[in-house]
C-alpha cells in the first residue's frame, strides 16, 4: 500500500496551483455527500441547498477571476444512484462558481478503459490518487513520478473529449419518478 495523506492536502494544493485543476470522479458514491444533512435534506425531497458550502464556491470563484480553470468529469451510472442524482442537482451552483463539470456514462467510460479511480491532476504535473472503500476516502496518494503523471494527463484528455456538458448530459438522465 502507497503512503497516504490526509485530503487536507487539496487545500495546499489548490492554494499552489498555477493554471488547471482536474478532477475524474468514478465512485458510485460518497460518505462525504451522504453522511451531510444536506444530503439528508435532499433525500428527503427537500431539493438541493447549498448551504455550508460558502466557503467551498467562493473559493473557486476566486480561482476562477485568478483566471484558474477548475474541472472534473463525473462518471454515471444508468440509473444513476442517489449520490450521483443529489449531484447532478447541486452541479449548477458549483459551475456558477467557475468550475466546468461534464458528464459521461460509466458504460461509456468502461468502454474507453478509463481507470475506476478518483484522482486529482493539478497543472498536469501532481497527481492526487484517492483511495477509497465502500464509499469512504482513506487517503490521497501523491506522485510526480512522469510516466504515472502522463497516465494520468491521457485520460484526463479521453474523459474530457468524450463527457458531456451538464445541461446536456442532465436532459438525457431519466427521472427518478
Amino acid at each position: 500500500m502507497p503512503e497516504l495523506v490526509s485530503t487536507s492536502v487539496l487545500n495546499e494544493l489548490f492554494d499552489s496551483f498555477k493554471h488547471t485543476a482536474w478532477r475524474l470522479e468514478t465512485q458510485r458514491s460518497y460518505e462525504a455527500d451522504t453522511g451531510s444533512d444536506r444530503f439528508k435534506r435532499w433525500a428527503r425531497g427537500d431539493g438541493y441547498s447549498a448551504e455550508g458550502r460558502e466557503a467551498f464556491l467562493n473559493g473557486r470563484r476566486a480561482l476562477a477571476e485568478q483566471g484558474k480553470r477548475v474541472e472534473r468529469v463525473r462518471l454515471v451510472d444508468d440509473p444513476p444512484t442517489d449520490n450521483q442524482r443529489y449531484l447532478l442537482d447541486g452541479a449548477p451552483v458549483t459551475i456558477e462558481a467557475g468550475e466546468d463539470i461534464r458528464y459521461m456514462w460509466r458504460a461509456d467510460a468502461e468502454r474507453l478503459v478509463l481507470p475506476m479511480a478518483d484522482f486529482w491532476l493539478f497543472d498536469s504535473r501532481t497527481l492526487a490518487r484517492f483511495h477509497h472503500e465502500d464509499g469512504r476516502t482513506l487517503g490521497l496518494e501523491l506522485v510526480t513520478e512522469p510516466a504515472a503523471v502522463l497516465a494520468a494527463c491521457q485520460v484526463r484528455d479521453a474523459a474530457w473529449h468524450f463527457a458531456v456538458p451538464y445541461e446536456e448530459f442532465n436532459a438525457r438522465v431519466p427521472s427518478a419518478m
